[in-house]
């Protein structure tokens, strides 16, 4: 048999062989999300100039010389390393990222299937092609079985047939990924589609259409996940309207999923009737129980439309203010307010800001992300003024225009720079003009 050359680490290394993505009405929303795939951890190609590697784990220097003249007729353009254990096999592995492995099932430190699932949690991501002897195919069976690719019985395997397992092993793993990408990006999606649900609810609407309602929501473009934006809208009994919107600090589904438990909670004290500072009081103590961290904090407006439709109850803490619409114009109004939820725990008095409406006034909330995305080339950001003359130019349009046309319109500026990094959340309030007739 010819000398063989050998690893630095002690392995042999056998020399390759001569060649041989809409409309919505009013009260429903418009929501818009991209998944991004989850990316597989795949070996990287080998250089260029040089073939790529096929590691054999065999002990039998037999069976590894009739494995080297197998691949020498294959056609296979391949260059063989070869491992006498797993324990030389695993210093190949890292340092060579082959294509395939080809693994002998008796190995001086493995044997059988035990054998197969340590090469796998060593590296997963490589297909095996387990070899067995005339007497004990069913072994081969049971490793494919356990997740081998494939199986050869030695002396039975003509270079032919040699190469097409070797080439269809590597296919089938790599399909496997595939489709083990796909999967995590279906779950990935239904995780979406489930916080969607929770942070971008139905408006609850009791009256007979009082109040109509336009939402939109706009996943900042840096994000994988729905961040921690939330609205709500309920009417009351009464006739008054309830409105929340809010942001929590940070992205990520810890986040997004503290948001859905700020916002049910919040339904929850409108319908039981828990109204001002106690409101805010109450969501900063469920905010503080359930943070992931203790500098999670969320920016709030809580809203109450009198019934009377002249008038406004607003609570804010640490949001941004709101844009108000009427046949005079639009105005920017910052009501007075505290700090945001969960930032100075127990120091804070939450201020309830009374607020006259001119008549045929139109209320929208909206959160940081539409006007911090960057205009120009040095850092510059549209900001409230910015925002403010993009509504003022599109305030003769219908409430779903013109929210659309202000969400658009940002993007539009903020394209040449990264786009809008931030979550967006708007919601326009609009008494119905229909009802103010049969009033």
């Amino acid at each position: 048999m010819r000398p063989e050359p050998r690893d630095p680490r002690g392995a042999s290394v056998l020399p390759v062989l001569p060649e041989a993505r809409g409309h919505a009405g009013p009260g429903r929303l418009d929501v818009s999300i991209s998944p991004r795939l989850p990316v597989t951890e795949e070996p990287q190609p080998p250089p260029s100039d040089e073939p790529p590697p096929l590691l054999l784990v065999e002990d039998d220097a037999g069976d590894a010389l009739l494995v080297e003249e197998l691949l020498a007729d294959s056609g296979l353009k391949m260059r063989l390393l070869w491992a006498r254990s797993l324990d030389q096999a695993r210093d190949l592995l890292a340092a060579n990222s082959p294509r395939c492995v080809l693994l002998d099932l008796h190995l001086p430190d493995a044997h059988g299937l035990q054998a197969l699932g340590t090469l796998r949690q060593q590296a997963a991501h490589i297909p095996v092609v387990v070899l067995t002897g005339l007497a004990e195919e069913s072994a081969g069976l049971d490793a494919v079985a356990a997740g081998a690719q494939d199986y050869l019985v030695k002396g039975k395997v003509e270079p032919d047939l040699f190469g097409r397992t070797v080439r269809y092993a590597m296919q089938r793993k790599q399909a496997e990924q595939v489709s083990a990408a796909l999967q995590a990006s279906r779950i990935h999606a239904q995780e979406n589609a489930r916080l969607e649900r929770g942070l971008l609810p139905v408006p609850l609407l009791r009256g007979a259409g009082d109040v109509d309602v336009v939402a939109r929501y706009r996943p900042g473009r840096a994000q994988t996940l729905l961040g921690g934006d939330f609205y709500d809208v309920v009417q009351l009994a009464d006739g008054s309207v309830h409105a929340l919107i809010g942001d929590v600090s940070g992205h990520g589904p810890d986040e997004a999923a503290l948001g859905v438990g700020l916002r049910i909670a919040w339904r929850t004290l409108v319908i039981n009737g828990t109204f001002g500072p106690r409101q805010l009081d109450m969501l900063q103590e469920l905010l503080i129980a359930e943070r992931p961290g203790g500098q999670v904090f969320a920016t709030v407006t809580s809203l109450v439309l009198s019934p009377d439709r002249h008038a406004a109850t607003v609570l804010r803490a640490g949001h941004p203010g709101m844009l108000v619409r009427s046949p005079a114009g639009v105005d920017l109004v910052i009501p007075p307010g505290g700090p945001a939820l969960g930032l100075l725990p127990g120091a804070e008095v939450f201020a309830v800001h009374e607020m006259e409406l001119p008549p045929g006034a139109e209320i929208v909330l909206f959160t940081d992300g539409l006007y911090e995305g960057r205009v120009g080339p040095a850092g510059e950001r549209l900001g409230e003024d910015g925002l403010l003359a993009l509504a003022r130019e599109a305030a003769g349009l219908p409430p779903q225009e013109f929210v659309d046309t202000l969400l658009r319109r940002a993007e539009a500026l903020s394209e040449d720079y990264g786009g809008l990094a931030d979550d967006v959340a708007l919601v326009h309030l609009q008494w119905s003009k229909e009802a103010d007739i049969t009033r």
